[in-house]
């Protein structure tokens, strides 16, 4: 059995969904020796977020991104106003879409859907860059 961790430091991304399964993947190189197992994906940050969803039609995430503003609009009267009114309605966001995904792993690949990939969830107009850790375990070859 072996554990694994890595940090992955994103750049700054424009608010929205950006699929970053590729980034993930390329922090855990040691996946492809994995037999069985299991990679946790954690963000670091209360007003990003991460999700699994549709990874081939880009309209998606457009479709997201206006979903979920509608669903924690900036104009909603919140109390938490001191970082700027994209604050409040990002932490919202966070809370609803969660801070990490997990993925079972059988002989060296993840066991995602034929149409998912991991998304970085940016609900902040100008955020800094984001830090995930990426746990892996499982048994090697």
């Amino acid at each position: 059995m072996c554990w694994i961790q890595s940090l992955i430091e994103l750049p700054p991304y424009p608010r929205g969904f950006h699929l970053i399964t590729h980034k993930v993947l390329a922090a855990v190189p040691q996946i492809v020796q994995i037999r069985v197992g299991i990679l946790h994906i954690h963000i670091m940050h209360t007003s990003a977020s991460l999700t699994v969803n549709e990874n081939a039609d880009p309209d998606v995430r457009v479709d997201l991104e206006a979903a979920f503003s509608a669903i924690a609009p900036e104009n909603f009267p919140y109390c938490h106003t001191c970082e700027g009114p994209d604050d409040m309605p990002a932490h919202v966001k966070a809370s609803l879409l969660g801070n990490a995904v997990s993925f079972p792993v059988c002989d060296g690949k993840l066991l995602n859907g034929t149409w998912q990939g991991i998304y970085l969830c940016e609900h902040r107009d100008h955020a800094d860059g984001r830090r995930i850790v990426a746990t892996l375990n499982g048994q090697m070859e």
